[in-house]
């Protein structure tokens, strides 16, 4: 496990861009797994001006983690009473690039059969090849997409119940500004299941903040466990990358040990 700290958050979001980036111009046509909330949003917008600057994503397929169960994203409706996770990743990423239309797969929250979508969802994951690196966040209870605590890590495509630590910090985030009622929220989500997710080649989490330092923690340092779904990277055998700010590494207990790992790396070129 690389674990990369960076000074603040847009610096971790450099990083974690650069890295995405370098995957599009070695495999043109690979397949990203994309994460939505406040925290990937400075690494979307370098991407977006990386873009700009020549990046091709023409052959890149997408797969998002998550949706809100009851609501997709509706283009008659004022973009502040959508607040679907389809509408971000459009307004945040898909419209500043070229990725293709048909290549972009968000689950359907307006499905209305989401037990049969989850099925296709996870299909189609495989017909596509697998997915070639995701990204992830991390939640304040220390959970990946919306895979609660206690999910199975083993888990696949579901419906999940969300909690009320989840609802909390989401109304913050998206929907308190938005002037709408909490409990006009939606309480169901469609999301990747852990099972899922560590079947990707590469995985690259990405945390910034202070009142994540403990979660932090506990997922790279911690025991495995399915009270914090995130801890699950511990298992991953293929390439992890975890890029944090300062804050959010500030309770981990071998912090300077992986500062001196990634050093030596560079000076070395390993």
């Amino acid at each position: 496990m690389d674990i990369i700290i960076r000074d603040n958050y847009e610096q971790m979001s450099q990083t974690a861009a650069e890295y995405i980036a370098g995957l599009v111009r070695a495999k043109p046509d690979c397949v990203l797994g994309l994460a939505t909330g406040s925290t990937p949003i400075g690494t979307y917008r370098q991407l977006i001006k990386m873009h700009r600057d020549g990046l091709d994503f023409s052959r890149v397929t997408t797969f998002n983690l998550d949706e809100y169960l009851g609501i997709g994203m509706a283009l008659e409706k004022p973009f502040h009473m959508d607040q679907s996770y389809a509408r971000f990743m459009h307004e945040e990423l898909f419209r500043h690039i070229n990725v293709k239309k048909e290549n972009i797969h968000i689950p359907d929250g307006l499905t209305q059969d989401p037990k049969a979508f989850c099925a296709w969802y996870e299909e189609s994951i495989k017909k596509a090849g697998g997915i070639d690196l995701q990204l992830l966040g991390l939640g304040g209870d220390g959970h990946w997409a919306f895979n609660e605590p206690g999910s199975s890590l083993g888990s696949r495509t579901r419906v999940q119940a969300l909690t009320a630590q989840t609802l909390d910090d989401n109304y913050e985030a998206f929907y308190k500004n938005a002037k709408i009622e909490r409990s006009q929220m939606p309480h169901f989500a469609i999301t990747m299941g852990i099972g899922t997710i560590l079947e990707a080649r590469n995985i690259l989490m990405i945390v910034n903040g202070a009142k994540k330092a403990d979660m932090v923690a506990k997922c790279i340092e911690g025991p495995v466990t399915s009270q914090v779904t995130a801890s699950a990277i511990q298992l991953h055998s293929g390439g992890i990358t975890v890029v944090l700010d300062e804050a959010a590494s500030s309770k981990l207990a071998h912090a300077e040990h992986y500062k001196h790992v990634e050093s030596m790396k560079r000076q070395y070129d390993i």
